[in-house]
């Protein structure tokens, strides 16, 4: 009994469901898409999964438009969300919870049951479903991803770097280009991942939206996992995710290099 309060006693030991979780639901799948992709239906260690996407230019042609759908999803988001939660933390706007939450709230409701709604909204007014419906759905669905890391450091920026700009004769323009967005780059990055890496790797939405005529990477996966290809299903995985990580290290890099500067100029 004595072993036992010691033990809950003791901050580590409260790591341990954590430590757990993370190794059946994590580092298990992982290993396991990394074992599938280097082997064949037999069991033997091979690179043939990776050959046959190399070599098949349907896959790869998937692959570089799912990248152009996300990188185009994540700079209009950014367009449009980065004014939104300039807006939203500003004073000068009557700023309020009411309508932070307004924006926010999209995030609350399951991303499918968004997709279907603008399905419909698209049947209403009678508009086709195709590539410029992809392209709204997935603004549509991840815009709050970008708008609320985004206001989150612009609401706990320090403004009397503001201050200090504009005594130092900075007008609007440049203390806005060269103080406030310098000082927000943290979260524009956030929001940026938020935004790319799940817009990448998506399958439903494309298949909502363009009613299964448009093919993004994700469903490509998802086809040759249904069809019992798990080996070559896993090695397109593992090449997702190593795209993934790749944005992901660029993405810290970035925020190391901003957090550097400091001068107005």
């Amino acid at each position: 009994m004595k072993k036992l309060s010691i033990f809950f006693s003791s901050r580590k030991s409260w790591t341990l469901p954590y430590i757990v979780f993370s190794a059946i639901f994590v580092v298990i799948p992982l290993i396991l898409i990394v074992v599938y992709a280097f082997t064949d239906e037999n069991g033997h260690l091979t690179i043939e999964n990776f050959s046959k996407f190399f070599t098949h230019h349907e896959a790869i042609n998937t692959f570089v438009y799912s990248i152009g759908i996300a990188l185009i999803t994540t700079l209009l988001c950014l367009l449009l969300g980065y004014p939104a939660a300039w807006i939203l933390s500003n004073a000068h706007f009557n700023r309020s919870k009411t309508l932070v939450v307004l924006f926010i709230l999209p995030m609350w409701v399951n991303i499918l049951v968004r997709t279907l709604a603008t399905v419909a909204l698209f049947d209403f007014f009678d508009m086709p479903l195709g590539e410029s419906a992809l392209v709204f759905g997935m603004v549509y669905n991840f815009l709050p991803f970008m708008i609320y890391p985004i206001y989150n450091t612009l609401q706990k920026m320090d403004h009397s770097y503001i201050e200090a700009a504009q005594d130092l004769g900075a007008n609007p323009v440049q203390v806005f280009t060269k103080a406030i967005i310098p000082l927000s780059m943290p979260g524009v990055w956030s929001g940026v991942m938020m935004v790319f890496m799940p817009t990448i790797s998506t399958f439903a939405i494309a298949e909502l939206l363009t009613m299964n005529n448009i093919k993004l990477f994700g469903t490509t996966i998802q086809e040759n996992i249904n069809n019992s290809m798990w080996n070559y299903g896993a090695a397109l995985s593992l090449i997702m995710l190593l795209l993934i990580a790749a944005t992901s290290l660029f993405s810290t890099d970035n925020k190391g290099n901003s957090n550097e500067g400091g001068g107005l100029w």
